[in-house]
């Protein structure tokens, strides 16, 4: 049985993809990335006790949110795959992305990943990608994987679990100096 803290997870992730889905607007054709340390979320250092029970609430929450606002994810894996990525054969094709051959597993890869690659339709990795906005729950360093040029968004959480969150979207590069004119969207 679940305790309530680990529980209120799946929870705490929706609010913050909630959170960033406000600031942020992604639909079918922009990435979120998530990265997550599952031993974190459960109050133990990065890497070091992993929890499938909080990696699968963690992914339960982020196919959830998917689903209901249309965007395309990613799950990054932990440096021991250099931080590859899990998506969808479709996210693949779409975006033009180069696949490796390599299965995540919860001790190479990461809980949250290997379980993320058991849940996705068509599961692949590729090794890199520019997504749109990102979540990283228990400092994993996704930034590596957003696109310039990343604008922190606040939410309502600063942690799920026992996990810090830290949450960003992107903008377009803002090139060309003083006699520049600028077309910001809504999210500026």
């Amino acid at each position: 049985m679940l305790s309530p803290e680990l529980v209120a997870v799946k929870a705490q992730t929706l609010q913050a993809i909630h959170d960033l889905q406000a600031t942020a607007g992604l639909d079918r054709d922009q990435i979120l990335v998530i990265g997550a340390s599952s031993s974190e979320v459960v109050g133990k250092k990065i890497g070091s006790g992993g929890s499938l029970d909080a990696a699968e609430l963690i992914v339960e929450a982020v196919l959830e949110a998917r689903d209901t606002y249309g965007f395309q994810v990613a799950f990054q894996c932990c440096e021991h795959l250099n931080r590859a990525l899990v998506v969808e054969r479709d996210t693949l094709k779409q975006f033009q992305l180069e696949e490796v051959a390599v299965v995540p597993v919860p001790k190479a890869g990461g809980a949250v990943a290997s379980t993320a690659f058991g849940k996705l339709k068509h599961p692949v990795l590729v090794e890199t990608i520019r997504a749109d906005a990102g979540i990283d729950i228990g400092d994993t360093l996704i930034g590596m994987h957003l696109r310039q040029v990343a604008v922190p968004v606040r939410g309502t959480l600063r942690e799920i679990g026992e996990a810090h969150v830290t949450m960003a979207r992107t903008r377009p590069k803002l090139i060309g100096g003083a006699r520049a004119v600028y077309v910001l969207g809504e999210r500026e």
